[in-house]
């Protein structure tokens, strides 16, 4: 047929020409992910006692507190009347999902993360708010919350409390995260998205790419403060990035596989779409370059003999990919979901603004704001060792 309109090929409905949903729903899905990947990681430490990780646990939770802080501003920024968004807390609705993510977000942020974030530092808030000077000893005197014993007893006691709070908040994560893959799975009038499949893809997805954004964060904080570098530290995350990978990517072409056999009546529109309108965001970017070249590169330096330096420059490359490669899925997900007509006879394209509510411009400010919270987190609270060694 010719073209409707611009971008619209095919017979849309009105309501399906114009997308609901923006890059702002994307980075929703791929935030919250992040702040998921992170607690498991931080966790392999805490609770399956993978000390080779243990540089990375301060900063895998500190990570999960800057993106969680950031995960329901794209939600605000979408909404038309934000101040509504209040109104899941007053009444609450059992049966909506997007509703009891509020109360799902309370539960993780306020009793799951700040408070074992707060019990693993305690003992340094204590000293600090001793031998600081000026606002900042305020500041620590206030997150003390009035508890300034650090006898070994008590160290004790916070650790115990911490170990169980990690153990309350992988289950947690998991449903952080599983219920975004939830909304999109449980959407019948969607074969993009109506799949059984789609909350575990998107745990899977959301450890990989958690898991990619620490290590990486770790390996430049470590570069930016002229320090050296853990490489059994490295190699280990690699090694349980590439496992998370694979168990992911076996996910998706099962998935793949059943749609394929399954060939129902929406099956040709779906893979029109792949070979014409998603072949450069599915096809190149989410499985070629971020999925096939991270897991060869992660591969390679589990086989072959490299030299540290090889290893961290590789698994670097892997780990900047794979954020590429999830970001990419998440964007295949919500936008690609919206670009064909429910009667499937018809295609539309997908137009980002600039410097509009819901453009590229508010998108990137989201994207960054995390790292600069991290920054400040990190000033407050550092995550590293006083014995580290400085490479020069």
């Amino acid at each position: 047929m010719e073209p409707l309109l611009q971008g619209v090929e095919g017979f849309m409905y009105p309501n399906e020409v114009e997308l609901q949903w923006s890059i702002l729903i994307v980075l929703y899905p791929f935030i919250t992910g992040l702040v998921a990947g992170a607690f498991i990681l931080a966790s392999l430490e805490r609770v399956f006692k993978v000390d080779a990780v243990k540089p990375t646990y301060r900063l895998a939770l500190l990570t999960a507190l800057s993106f969680l802080l950031v995960a329901p501003l794209p939600l605000q920024l979408h909404l038309g009347h934000p101040e509504r968004s209040f109104e899941m807390y007053l009444t609450p609705h059992p049966s909506s999902a997007m509703a009891m993510f509020g109360f799902v977000y309370l539960w993780y942020l306020m009793v799951v993360l700040l408070l074992e974030i707060w019990l693993d530092y305690r003992r340094e808030i204590v000293v600090l708010s001793k031998t600081t000077t000026g606002p900042l000893r305020w500041l620590y005197k206030a997150l003390t919350l009035g508890s300034d014993n650090i006898s070994p007893a008590a160290c004790h006691v916070d650790e115990r409390a911490g170990w169980i709070l990690t153990i309350i908040g992988i289950p947690s994560a998991f449903l952080l995260h599983g219920y975004v893959g939830f909304i999109f799975g449980s959407i019948k009038a969607n074969p993009w998205w109506s799949t059984p499949l789609m909350p575990i893809v998107f745990l899977f997805s959301a450890m990989v790419s958690g898991i990619a954004a620490v290590l990486l964060l770790y390996v430049v904080i470590c570069w930016i403060r002229d320090v050296e570098i853990d490489q059994v530290c490295v190699d280990t995350i690699a090694r349980y990035l590439f496992y998370a990978f694979v168990i992911d990517f076996s996910l998706e072409m099962l998935d793949l596989i059943h749609r394929i056999y399954e060939a129902d009546e929406s099956f040709h529109s779906l893979d029109f779409m792949v070979h014409t309108r998603l072949y450069n965001s599915q096809i190149v970017i989410q499985i070629i370059l971020g999925t096939l070249v991270p897991l060869t590169l992660l591969a390679l330096t589990q086989v072959i003999k490299l030299t540290d330096t090889a290893r961290r420059g590789m698994v670097v490359m892997a780990s900047v990919l794979t954020l590429i490669g999830i970001f990419a899925m998440r964007w295949n997900v919500v936008i690609g979901g919206q670009l064909f007509s429910k009667s499937f006879l018809g295609y539309t394209t997908y137009k980002m603004g600039f410097a509009t509510k819901e453009g590229l411009l508010p998108a990137l400010f989201l994207l960054i704001l995390p790292f600069f919270i991290l920054w400040a987190l990190v000033k407050l609270l550092p995550p590293w060792s006083e014995h580290e060694t400085h490479v020069s």
